[in-house]
């Protein structure tokens, strides 16, 4: 398979140049999407620049004119600000069906890629070149999750595969270390163990929790499982929602696991001291009077003085709740207002917080410092599809970069830098 790679010009180079001079993307290639998949001047886009008042989010009102290349007429139109300016750095591209996963591990210097294939795509950075792939036996890889140098991954069988990587100057090697459920040799205790441990549905999530080594994983079936890596056994399974478990997180200071549902709420686990079963401590849920949304995504921001969690909507908005220093309770803090269409998938960075939505943009919030008060500062185009996963991470000081992806019928990823979005 060919693999298609744009870089953008230079960011500077855009100040100078009039924008209705720029030389337009060619139209003849049959692989390249002109709006957008081509990274030039052109594309550049700007961050709001909005006013603030204390304890309230922002909303952008301003629409452009219907893009024949998109059937998403409603994406929002920035005001241009020279004070934030991004750009996409990448564009890569292959033809194995719709990308439905996406994690980055900083630490060994890759992204990995999960679609309706067997095969997930390994891209180093920073050159943005694809390094290698990890080959199982199911495809429909919906989840990925990474912790140093091991990586796990969800599959279409509605088992789980946990991988070892490592990662050198011009080579990538994995290994694949075990499923979940653990197959026995004996076949009759092998399908006892997957009837009564494994999902009946599809692994839409997961989340592992470093301290005590546990993989969680949520499905549409309802139910999330808990497993222990050392043992490779599921050691509890509960019913945590109505409807299909669209998203987790684990808070790795406590180990408070976060989950979100089509049933429109999102709740609070702790482990029972001493033993392996979970109960509901909170269950938070929209402050829209009778609203009951799917919520499609959560984000956690912890901090050493501070703790919101975040939630991402059918109906495009995002709330966020703070929590109690003393009674570890989680306030409702307000809603965060901008998408218009759902929003699928959300990522929190110290103060900033990047959502992904059906209306083929991804926007960038930063909170104040001591305050509930969010403000946009960019909304980014390029995907001609909804954008349903998204990762980020931050490289050096003052520098994000995020690794964003929308699901069209290629395998479409692409990338953007940032020089003025202050995290610290």
């Amino acid at each position: 398979m060919e693999l298609e790679f744009y870089r953008r010009n230079s960011l500077f180079h855009f100040i100078d140049i009039d924008r209705n001079n720029l030389i337009e993307s060619p139209t003849d290639s049959p692989n390249i999407n002109t709006d957008h998949d081509v990274c030039d001047d052109e594309d550049l886009q700007f961050g709001p620049s909005l006013s603030s008042s204390p304890h309230t989010t922002t909303m952008l009102t301003l629409m452009p004119p219907p893009s024949p290349e998109s059937p998403w007429t409603l994406s929002p139109h920035q005001t241009p600000s020279p004070s934030l300016l991004y750009h996409c750095i990448a564009s890569l591209y292959r033809r194995e069906g719709s990308i439905s996963s996406i994690a980055v591990s900083k630490q060994q210097g890759v992204v990995f890629t999960g679609s309706e294939s067997t095969r997930v795509r390994v891209w180093r950075q920073p050159d943005h070149i694809e390094y290698g792939c990890l080959n199982a036996t199911s495809g429909e890889v919906r989840a990925i999750a990474t912790h140093g140098n091991m990586l796990f991954t969800s599959h279409k069988d509605h088992k789980i595969r946990m991988w070892n990587f490592t990662v050198t100057d011009h080579n990538f090697k994995s290994k694949k270390v075990s499923s979940l459920p653990k197959t026995s040799s004996l076949p009759l205790l092998s399908r006892f163990i997957n009837t009564k441990q494994q999902h009946k549905e599809c692994i839409s999530c997961l989340a592992y929790y470093k301290t005590d080594g546990l993989l969680y994983t949520g499905s549409h079936d309802r139910t999330v499982k808990a497993w222990r890596l050392i043992t490779n056994h599921c050691v509890d399974s509960f019913v945590a929602h109505e409807d299909n478990v669209n998203a987790m997180v684990v808070n790795q200071d406590d180990g408070c696991v976060f989950t979100c549902s089509s049933d429109g709420s999102v709740k609070l686990w702790r482990r029972v001291f001493r033993e392996n079963s979970h109960t509901l401590t909170m269950t938070l849920k929209c402050q829209f009077p009778n609203s009951n949304y799917p919520v499609n995504a959560i984000a956690l921001n912890t901090s050493s003085n501070s703790c919101f969690l975040y939630s991402g909507s059918a109906d495009g908005t995002i709330s966020f709740w703070e929590k109690e220093k003393l009674t570890h309770r989680f306030n409702h803090g307000g809603f965060l207002q901008g998408h218009h269409f759902s929003v699928l998938c959300l990522v929190a960075i110290e103060k900033l917080i990047f959502s992904g939505s059906e209306d083929t943009t991804i926007r960038v919030w930063r909170r104040e410092e001591g305050g509930c008060f969010h403000e946009c500062l960019a909304v980014l185009e390029g995907h001609r599809g909804p954008v349903r996963c998204l990762a980020a991470c931050l490289e050096i000081e003052k520098v994000v970069k995020g690794f964003l992806v929308s699901p069209e019928e290629g395998m479409g990823l692409n990338c953007y830098m940032d020089q003025h979005w202050d995290a610290m």
